[in-house]
């Protein structure tokens, strides 16, 4: 079994930053990749932000130039680091691990609140 523990969300003003962090424990035997995704009320999940471990990382249009992730590899942990939030950027966050198993597990979704 693999945990993921999140945190970070809260609420801002527009204009402001959050980082988000998520770090993975238990059964990890080979992280292949690590990403952030994100759920408004009556929408669909969407990706946000991904990153492998050789560091290649992919972004939402929606988030390119205002949102950067990372990780800390030794610590299994992954970040995104949220500047110049937008009313739109409100969501439930949720952490995503694929292994090279593949298997792929899920966060409890952290909430993050863009207003004024």
């Amino acid at each position: 079994q693999v945990q993921l523990v999140e945190s970070g969300g809260g609420l801002v003003q527009p204009g402001g930053s959050l980082r988000l962090s998520c770090t993975a424990s238990g059964s990890i035997f080979s992280i292949y990749r690590m990403a952030w995704y994100r759920q408004a009320p009556g929408k669909q999940r969407e990706l946000v932000a991904g990153i492998t471990r050789g560091g290649t990382t992919n972004y939402a249009d929606s988030v390119k130039g205002r949102f950067t992730i990372s990780t800390n590899n030794a610590k299994n942990t992954v970040y995104l680091q949220m500047n110049t939030l937008k009313p739109e950027d409100t969501a439930v966050y949720y952490c995503n691990v694929v292994m090279t198993s593949p298997q792929a597990y899920w966060g409890q979704g952290t909430q993050v609140t863009v207003s004024s």
